[in-house]
């Protein structure tokens, strides 16, 4: 049970984000920030024409941040899970491209700690009742009993399916308002998805009990179109994520031989 919820924990992750990177040219998102508005300064002068502010909407909302996303194939990730008045806290490091992850899981949820390495879709898991310092191994393609949980997350984490399940379920985006965060200028939207629209995007079925559309609150970039925190609830659950180091090298590796030990 602690191992499946921490396999939906880590593949929440890039799903929040909404943007793993895909690559690709910048040309290819379609995304030209609009100019509207201009100002006039003087009859006697020339019109000095003042670009305002490009906020997004439903439209413009993923071709920038597919934008954003060229070239920032990696991120470093911190997230608190809340439910149920206890708490749960999930830090790590991803790259994109190609699929890797170095997740560490600390919370009740998870036994008290938990570690996920994922390296060439095969999964290492480090979790309390194993010997200190040992990760268990587990192959999508072998017959592991956990070995299906294991391929349905390392698929979540694929960047055309994240794209693929926010372009089918995005409903509607609303700037909030621009202000300040990790020392840079953000625009803070709220951004609604259809769940169902979502989840069949990625080949899934809407769980029982699951909102009809879930709303997040997004604080982006203004100039980079980078997403640098997130916020959502979830069927009594609050979750909260900031990301930074987009693009900056990670350092993701599979446990030496030595570490592994079988069940």
């Amino acid at each position: 049970m602690k191992f499946r919820f921490a396999l939906s924990a880590a593949a929440t992750v890039p799903l929040v984000l909404g943007l793993a990177a895909c690559g690709g040219e910048p040309a290819a998102t379609g995304y030209k920030p609009s100019t509207p508005g201009s100002t006039s300064v003087s009859t006697a002068e020339p019109q000095k024409v003042v670009p305002a502010a490009a906020h997004l909407d439903s439209t413009s909302f993923m071709p920038a941040v597919k934008k954003g996303m060229v070239g920032k194939d990696t991120v470093k990730v911190s997230m608190t899970i809340e439910t149920g008045g206890e708490k749960a806290t999930i830090t790590g490091e991803q790259s994109m491209n190609p699929v890797k992850a170095k997740i560490d899981m600390k919370g009740a949820a998870f036994g008290g700690r938990m570690k996920l390495i994922l390296v060439n879709d095969i999964a290492y898991v480090q979790m309390s009742d194993l010997p200190r310092g040992k990760y268990l191994k587990i192959d999508p393609n072998s017959d592991h009993p956990m070995a299906a949980e294991v391929a349905s997350m390392v698929e979540e984490m694929s960047p055309t399916k994240t794209f693929d399940a926010f372009d089918a379920g995005l409903k509607k985006v609303e700037y909030i308002k621009t202000e300040a965060l990790q020392r840079r200028k953000v625009d803070r939207y709220e951004v609604t998805v259809d769940t169902a629209a979502a989840m069949k995007a990625q080949g899934q079925k809407m769980p029982a009990g699951a909102p009809k559309a879930i709303v997040y609150t997004i604080w982006m970039g203004q100039a980079d179109h980078l997403m640098y925190k997130v916020s959502f609830n979830l069927i009594g659950a609050s979750a909260t994520m900031t990301t930074s180091d987009w693009g900056e090298p990670v350092s993701i590796k599979a446990p030496a031989a030595k570490d592994i030990v079988e069940e």
